[in-house]
């Protein structure tokens, strides 16, 4: 049977009769602490982890290509320099034409590819060619060779020139145009018909007329390991659009919601709701534009000035189009249940303004979410920084040669070589996967955790305002600020374990629904899900049993964070406590907190929906339109922003959203205490829970 918690939360007479400035101080003493040493090795982990990146990754590899020296393209390398040389281009046209044939021996990833500036051109008159780095007999530099449109086919030796016209390099013909698609030089199936017969006429090696050369091109451009690299590396380039729109944005926003709630709390729920569907409603809009419905702006897989009779398809563009029609769902969705709760909006204006008062007097709860943000922002930009070098880590490689025909003229040796003429690629192995995955769960332990302990610091300041009314002449002096502190104090001293041992039980659950969540996914694509409606039903109830396992367990972890920094305990215990203080006071409070985090919950969308916006619309400027600095997709960096407003918006939110939860369940335990009448709860909290409680009777008859 549990005790009761008054003697320990309030303030209490030491043996000499003196009066100790002690509001929630009692004998505690640090608890889990074997989860707060799991934590710090997880840390160490972390570290060890990033550094394994930093030291092998390069995040250019997950923007542009290799060349046939596995050089990476826009970057400078020891031997050569080739930071404005971005596009990868595939050298001969007869190597891309056997890699896309079904019986192919030869495979786009053997191709020989070389670093470029442009895209080149077949010539209208001539015959334009395209060779290597020069290199041995060839005295150009290399910016004599580009500005040469990287062709230095008169140098070159009788034997060089015929081993050119048996595609074996040093140089290769221009025949087909291409285009920029991704930083690669998509070519197109059109070949230039003055280019051919320039070709023929010297001599040269038979090229189809009518292949079709871009089909292998176009399949290794729209990989699902491409798609993802480009998508990664767009929230790389990025990165000034999540400063603002991630941190700068919803950090002013949280603000500014945070004083309206204090001065104007009756008109909020009502604005929070308005704003929240024109919000979302503009966002779905933004979408249809970037989906190409609405307007000619839509996702493009083409960089630069094109012929606009060009079409080439992007898997970027169908990932849009399906989130625009997500997104309409949502928002037809969000407007009829903004609808249906219209008539509970006077009952969550009544829970806001207990927590108003409760933000006014303890005034210091409005600056305190500004620790955890720095520190959480300082954490997100190495984890980001990490998080790139991880996903772009591996060893580049060269294929193996020994099963394809393919030769390439060395100008060092000064003779043809076969056996090294393939191309390079990047070397992936198992534990890179393992290390991007515990990267991954180590964002979301870590951002719970911050979140955690911002929360039990605003309950512990909450439940020191709470348990010290009744003696507001000598405690007043004391609310406005130290409480804040002093709760700070007790957690970095006594509760970091248990805060510890909540976040892992939400990261472990979330882990766990992705996975089955990605089973799931697998199993439909092979086609084994169950075909009976029993198994069905059984499919799809397995489901939202999670979700709501997953839901309970947050619900549980918040009302757990109040009682740890109420009475001290372990985190089991105090949630254990909370639960049993829930259960016995069900019917008077669940009303009044459902609501009330509901209002709170769309608050959170409107700022994290305001910082996507806010994001298309940065993403939508001339930089991040350009051939450089260009977002294959607006997609996965509006996410982002998204995801890291709405963590901005929970911490500062968690101010009003913990003081509705601390107060509440200290009345609830200050009316077990007092028979039913609670000593320290504020007149509003009463007149709202007793109105609440009445109308529920009411119901009841």
């Amino acid at each position: 049977m549990r005790g009761p918690l008054g003697a320990v939360i309030g303030r209490y007479t030491s043996s000499d009769g003196s009066d100790k400035d002690g509001i929630i101080k009692h004998n505690r003493k640090c608890r889990d602490i074997t989860f707060l040493v799991i934590f710090i090795a997880f840390w160490v982990s972390m570290i060890v982890n990033s550094s394994f990146g930093f030291n092998q990754g390069n995040p250019l590899r997950l923007t542009y290509g290799l060349d046939y020296e596995g050089n990476v393209c826009g970057s400078s390398h020891r031997h050569r320099d080739l930071t404005q040389l971005e596009l990868r281009y595939w050298l001969n046209p007869n190597q891309v034409y056997e890699s896309g044939l079904k019986d192919g021996e030869t495979t786009l990833a053997n191709a020989r590819t070389i670093c470029l500036l442009d895209c080149p051109e077949p010539s209208d008159d001539t015959l334009s060619w395209v060779c290597d780095y020069p290199d041995g007999e060839i005295r150009l530099k290399m910016d004599d060779w580009i500005d040469r449109n990287y062709d230095y086919f008169e140098f070159l030796t009788p034997e060089m020139r015929n081993s050119s016209l048996q595609l074996q390099g040093p140089c290769y013909p221009l025949i087909f145009p291409s285009v920029n698609v991704h930083w690669s030089c998509q070519f197109i199936a059109r070949a230039s018909n003055s280019s051919l017969r320039h070709w023929e006429q010297m001599g040269g090696v038979s090229i189809q007329e009518d292949m079709i050369i871009d089909k292998s091109i176009r399949r290794s451009v729209n990989s699902r390991a491409s798609v993802l690299k480009r998508y990664v590396a767009d929230v790389g380039k990025s990165w000034p659009v999540l400063i603002v729109c991630g941190g700068l944005v919803p950090l002013f926003l949280s603000i500014v919601w945070l004083l309206l709630i204090r001065h104007f709390v009756a008109a909020m729920p009502w604005i929070t709701v308005v704003l929240f569907n024109l919000l979302l409603i503009s966002v779905t809009i933004f979408y249809y534009l970037k989906a190409g419905w609405i307007g000619d702006d839509a996702v493009t897989p083409i960089i630069g000035e094109h012929d606009p009779y060009i079409h080439v398809y992007g898997r970027e563009l169908t990932h849009v189009r399906i989130v625009a029609l997500l997104m309409t769902f949502i928002s037809a969705v969000a407007i009829l249940t903004s609808i249906a709760i219209i008539r509970r909006i006077l009952m969550a204006t009544s829970v806001l303004k207990v927590a108003a008062k409760v933000i006014g007097e303890v005034q210091a709860l409005i600056i305190f979410p500004a620790i955890p943000y720095a520190m959480l922002a300082i954490f997100y930009m190495f984890w980001l920084s990490a998080a790139l070098h991880l996903f772009s880590s591996g060893q580049v490689v060269q294929n193996n040669c020994n099963n394809t025909n393919c030769c390439a003229y060395d100008l060092v040796l000064k003779k043809v070589n076969c056996e090294r003429c393939c191309g390079y690629s990047i070397r992936y192995t198992p534990h890179i996967t393992i290390a991007i995955f515990f990267h991954l769960l180590g964002c979301y332990w870590a951002t719970q955790f911050f979140i955690a302990s911002s929360a039990t610091v605003i309950a512990g300041s909450v439940g020191s305002y709470y348990w010290a009314r009744g003696e507001e002449e000598e405690a007043s002096q004391e609310i406005p600020f130290l409480p804040v502190f002093a709760s700070m104090k007790r957690l970095a001293r006594y509760n970091l374990g248990s805060v510890a041992l909540g976040s892992l039980v939400v990261s472990f659950v979330e882990s766990f629904r992705f996975i089955l969540e990605a089973i799931r996914r697998r199993t439909k694509v092979s086609g084994t899900r169950p075909d009976h409606w029993l198994g069905r039903m059984g499919y799809y109830t397995s489901r939202g049993c999670l979700k709501s396992v997953e839901w309970t367990i947050k619900s549980a972890n918040r009302n757990a964070y109040i009682m740890i920094a109420i009475t001290g305990k372990s985190f089991c215990k105090s949630s254990a406590i909370a639960t049993e203080l829930i259960r016995n006071n069900i019917m008077r409070i669940g009303k009044v907190n459902v609501i009330g985090d509901v209002i709170l919950f769309l608050g959170k969308l409107c700022v994290s929906l305001f910082s996507a916006l806010f994001g298309f619309l940065m993403l939508d400027s001339h930089k991040y339109r350009s051939s450089h600095n260009k977002v294959s997709s607006p997609l996965l960096p509006v996410l982002a922003c998204w995801a890291l407003g709405y963590v901005v918006a929970t911490l500062f939110f968690a101010v009003v959203e913990m003081s509705i939860d601390t107060i509440i369940l200290s009345f609830c335990q200050d009316s077990e205490e007092n028979e039913g009448n609670a000593q320290h709860a504020p007149s509003l909290l009463l007149e709202t829970l007793d109105s609440n409680h009445e109308e529920e009777e009411v119901t009841d008859r």
